[in-house]
């Protein structure tokens, strides 16, 4: 029953990712069908992979970088999430007596942060972009004490928030579901598949982007590294991991990390005879408890619902659909009329300490993974930092600051610690999921 789960080498997932769909078709780039030699080459066109590739564009603009990635830009993990960026480090990244390291955390994401919106308006890049704050949210007790522990870890490092009862909670968001949340400004909502496909389409001159072209393996080949894919190779004296879990089955990070995935739907457009929806459009909330129910609503009237974990293996997506129907209905009976238009699944990084798998593995092999489910700015900043180490500038405040991921058990003992620690956290978290 909890045996050995082989990790995928790449991402296949059942179903195409409901953001990218609201948008127009886009052409991908061509796949990699011949041997080529560059100066680096960065597995992953995700944020932290373009924004590798960004910065070393920018610091060596005569180099040659080739991104490699496994499906097309939009269908990946990058557009697969919720869109939430967090301009400030997550409160169960803090550990008792560390405000300053917080507050450190906090200034690298605040300015990430910034050079994000820069950009997007540099390229006007149309992606929903918009600081809209977060709800952190409590159905339960536990939901109720973790987000007391969120609210004093905003209180010590010097951060605006909003307490609200139900009363109030339900005259903004429109439902009677939570006992109490808390409302931070720190935080901006993107449509996701927009944003990196903007990205993707403004690469320096410098960088060569090849999308289904999936990294299989990777092998010294004298002083440099050859990345297979299933048609042809690149061969780089440096070479980036940017692709989160499934760089494992590349060589690194087999003892520290796993993938887990969750789920999300998202439903039709609302009309405007639905009820007591609330008096506030394009929000998001996540729940205070870590294995709660995240939810948006887009300014278009969507519902978006995510939820439910899964180790290693994407289950089945119409099953995991009606779960996310309840889920949904509980918070907003109201919508039961309302059909999902998309349900997906997306796989992240999970560390045992939170910590990401970051920096220098061997010569000329690098990674950045672990994400942990804040990616868009966490790993921005990642990608950008990681980029200077390979071009010979120590980034000691990333190890340092945000730490270094712990080792697992190897299965089936870590498949047994999942099951066991994730079944006991839903039990504990039962009203937020």
């Amino acid at each position: 029953m909890f045996g050995s789960v082989k990790p995928p080498a790449y991402p296949d997932y059942q179903r195409p990712c409901g953001w990218n769909a609201l948008l127009p078709p886009r052409q991908p780039t061509q796949s990699l069908t011949s041997d080529v030699a560059c100066d680096v080459v960065i597995v992953g066109a995700g944020y932290t992979g373009l924004a590798a590739a960004r910065r070393f564009a920018e610091r060596a603009p005569q180099s040659h970088i080739v991104v490699l990635d496994s499906s097309e830009v939009g269908e990946g993990n990058p557009g697969r999430n919720s869109g939430f960026m967090l301009d400030i480090a997550l409160a169960n990244d803090a550990r008792a007596g560390e405000v300053e390291r917080m507050k450190a955390c906090n200034r690298l994401l605040a300015g990430t942060m910034q050079d994000i919106k820069n950009l997007v308006a540099e390229h006007g890049i149309a992606c929903e972009l918009a600081k809209s704050g977060t709800w952190r949210a409590a159905a339960g007790s536990a939901g109720v004490a973790a987000l007391r522990r969120y609210r004093d870890f905003l209180e010590a490092t010097g951060l605006e928030f909003e307490m609200l009862g139900r009363p109030a909670l339900r005259n903004r968001l429109g439902t009677n579901y939570y006992r109490e949340a808390l409302y931070s400004p720190d935080c901006h909502l993107v449509q996701p598949a927009a944003l990196i496909r903007g990205m993707a389409g403004h690469l320096p001159p410098a960088v060569t982007l090849r999308e289904n072209s999936p990294a299989v393996g990777i092998e010294r080949d004298g002083g440099s590294w050859r990345v297979l894919t299933p048609q042809a190779s690149v061969v780089a004296p440096d070479v980036i991991l940017a692709n989160n879990a499934f760089s494992r089955q590349l060589g690194p990070g087999r003892s520290r990390m796993a993938a887990v995935y969750t789920f999300a739907a998202l439903t039709e457009s609302c009309p405007d005879s639905v009820p007591d929806t609330g008096d506030q459009a394009g929000w998001g909330l996540l729940p205070a408890h870590r294995l709660g129910s995240s939810l948006r609503r887009s300014t278009d009237g969507r519902f978006l619902i995510r939820s439910l974990y899964a180790y290693e293996k994407e289950p089945d997506n119409g099953q995991m659909a009606e779960k996310l129907r309840r889920s949904l209905q509980r918070r907003y009976p109201q919508l039961a009329a309302i059909p999902f238009a998309s349900v997906w699944s997306g796989a992240t990084g999970f560390t045992l300490n939170g910590a990401p798998l970051w920096g220098r593995v061997a010569p000329g092999l690098f990674v950045s993974a672990g994400c942990n489910g804040g990616g868009i700015v966490k790993g921005t900043l990642f990608g950008s930092r990681l980029a200077d180490l390979v071009l010979g500038t120590e980034s000691p405040e990333i190890p340092a600051l945000f730490g270094t991921a712990s080792w697992m058990p190897p299965d089936p003992l870590r498949s047994l610690g999942f099951r066991l620690t994730s079944g006991l956290q839903r039990y504990r978290g039962r009203a937020e999921m």
